[in-house]
């Protein structure tokens, strides 16, 4: 399994300097971290990162688009990445362009470290394993699993089994690469499906949500170069199906 950069880690909290001006954000969405060049955020479920045709204004890009344009002088802000709308946890934004892009550089040579909490349906009967394919997309925008490495990119997820019951399993997941339904898919494929993942065939949804939780990042400071290491825990939820 991936292990991420040799050394210390360093845990990092710190709210916004007292001498700017905040504008309100939801009470739901947590901010971890920030300073000129980032922002470090706790996603809730329910909330899309970005807009879409059908939704522009409920997003948390909007409401930490409000946040940074209060300061003064106001400031920019710059998606890295993002998390499914029924998903939670932890997403970094840049307050720059060239922050924006070593962040990114950072996320597509997989030098970052993701990792989530999931419950899935059924008993997993292996401890640990790894699942490596190639992701393609459908019409209906689902992604799957291809033999041919010319429909789709390389996609690589590792498991870990933390809790079972007879009908669902706790599960630890590390991501090597980050596309798009990753997690969802693969586990799907598996026969392992999330719970509250209709579009991937979960058949329940007790807790309303998807569940999904983004509990650990770490990354690299784009300008300082500084390791930064930061947690949330998973919905007590999720213990709770298990």
């Amino acid at each position: 399994m991936w292990s991420g950069w040799p050394g210390e880690l360093v845990n990092v909290r710190r709210e916004p300097s007292s001498n700017r001006r905040r504008a309100p954000v939801s009470r739901s969405i947590r901010i971890l971290f920030e300073d000129d060049e980032i922002l470090v955020v706790d996603k809730p479920a329910g909330l899309l990162t970005i807009s879409t045709n059908k939704e522009k204004n409920r997003t948390l890009y909007a409401h930490l688009f409000d946040h940074v344009k209060s300061k003064r002088p106001p400031e920019k802000l710059f998606i890295v990445h993002r998390l499914d709308r029924e998903a939670s946890g932890l997403l970094v934004f840049a307050k720059s362009e060239t922050a924006k892009r070593r962040l990114q550089d950072q996320f597509k040579g997989h030098s970052t470290h993701r990792i989530y909490r999931a419950v899935t349906e059924r008993r997993m009967p292996h401890d640990r394993y790894t699942i490596d394919s190639y992701l393609a997309e459908n019409r209906i925008h689902r992604s799957y699993s291809t033999r041919d490495p010319s429909q789709g990119q390389r996609a690589v997820t590792h498991v870990r089994v933390l809790r079972r019951t007879r009908h669902r399993t706790l599960v630890e997941v590390e991501l090597e690469t980050g596309r798009k339904h990753q997690i969802r898919a693969h586990l799907a494929e598996q026969g392992h499906p999330i719970v509250g993942d209709h579009a991937y065939g979960s058949l329940y949804n007790p807790i309303r949500r998807l569940a999904l939780h983004a509990v650990k990042l770490a990354f690299k400071h784009p300008q300082t170069d500084r390791l930064l290491v930061f947690a949330s825990a998973a919905p007590k939820q999720f213990d709770d199906l298990v």
